[in-house]
């Protein structure tokens, strides 16, 4: 293997993957695949912006290694993550005759990934697949971990399954064909990571601004190394989010999955309503006592920094209330938020007062 390719482990006993992270990677995508789980059918499942590009480059890749390859195609954006799309696909793989040895291969963002994988752990009640994430958000976050699922139209990421991938193999080359806007909305994951784990990690953001907009290769070879060991790290303690601790995962998701449901999916990218829920999350953890406004100022101030938006625009704080009690966090009808108590350190918190939350939309 080449030596300019870094490796995280997931270290899940039998379930366990690697993630190989490495410019170049996609052109080597036969061998990796072959060495994580030899095959000789794969079904790759991209997006109508990826099928002439990134997904026929694997296709390519693979069918030179005499390995039979069908490409599905499901319409770019969220609207695709939906049960659906994922009955069309598992149509389309009996079509293909795919059988329980065909491997799925998911070329593209954090909604490829999501639905792939779901038709992974659901057709012929589970089937191998491979993460290969195009876009900042799914390398970071998305692509590693195995939660797989599709959105209802009432509620975000309510139907789905937990499927842990073969592999997980990531091209930092990709992102330089990656519009701006989804570039810079999978920079709040990013962040998250530096907010609810890493300090430092944080800091080294703060410091590469300027690079990170450049795309520069070797910061993001960095980030991308540091978002996927410290995933692991989470992953391999609660992969199913039996302790908790998984949920740290989470933070400003509760807001942005309101955001995401109220807006019907149409008015922010993913990682934009995260940039915007963290914001709410952090206000409402000061409202509580638990930081100071030098945390805010720092979190907004880099959110800001990465172009990403910091407040939504006229929406109803009782609709947005109303769609966080579909949270997966709500428990006996009580509202759960992740907030922080530090740089670096989150927490779980239970029962949070629904007059707190509101006055965190409204800022």
């Amino acid at each position: 293997m080449n030596t300019d390719i870094i490796q995280v482990r997931v270290d899940l006993s039998e379930r366990g993957y690697d993630i190989h992270i490495g410019s170049g990677l996609l052109q080597k995508t036969a061998q990796y695949v072959q060495s994580a789980t030899p095959l000789t059918h794969a079904a790759v499942i991209t997006d109508s912006n990826l099928k002439t590009s990134h997904a026929q480059i694997v296709a390519e890749k693979l069918a030179m290694e005499d390995i039979t390859c069908d490409l599905l195609t499901i319409p770019a954006g969220e609207a695709s993550k939906s049960l659906t799309r994922m009955e069309q696909i598992c149509t389309e793989l009996l079509t293909a005759e795919a059988d329980r040895h065909t491997v799925i291969i998911a070329v593209g963002g954090g909604v490829v990934g999501d639905l792939a994988g779901f038709v992974a752990a659901s057709f012929g009640r589970g089937i191998r697949f491979i993460q290969i994430p195009t876009s900042l958000l799914a390398q970071v976050d998305s692509s590693v971990g195995g939660k797989v699922g599709v959105n209802l139209a009432t509620a975000k990421n309510m139907v789905g399954a937990f499927w842990q991938p073969s592999t997980v193999l990531i091209d930092p080359l990709v992102l330089h064909t990656l519009p701006e806007r989804e570039y810079r909305a999978g920079l709040a994951e990013v962040i998250k990571y530096g907010v609810i784990m890493d300090a430092d990690f944080f800091q080294f953001l703060e410091d590469h601004v300027e690079q990170i907009h450049a795309r520069d290769a070797n910061v993001l070879k960095t980030i991308i190394h540091r978002c996927c060991q410290l995933k692991a790290e989470v992953v391999e303690k609660d992969e199913r989010e039996t302790t908790g601790l998984r949920a740290i995962l989470n933070y400003g998701h509760t807001f942005c999955h309101a955001i995401e449901t109220v807006t019907q999916y149409g008015q922010y990218l993913h990682g934009e309503a995260v940039s915007i829920g963290m914001e709410c999350a952090a206000r409402l953890a000061e409202s509580m006592g638990r930081i100071d406004q030098q945390f805010i100022a720092r979190q907004q101030s880099l959110l800001t920094a990465c172009q990403l938006p910091v407040t939504a625009v006229a929406l109803d704080p009782a609709a947005l209330l109303q769609a966080m009690q579909h949270d997966k966090k709500v428990e006996h009808g009580k509202l759960r938020f992740v907030l922080p108590t530090t740089l670096g350190h989150v927490e779980l918190v239970d029962d949070v007062p629904a007059e707190l939350v509101q006055a965190a939309l409204t800022g």
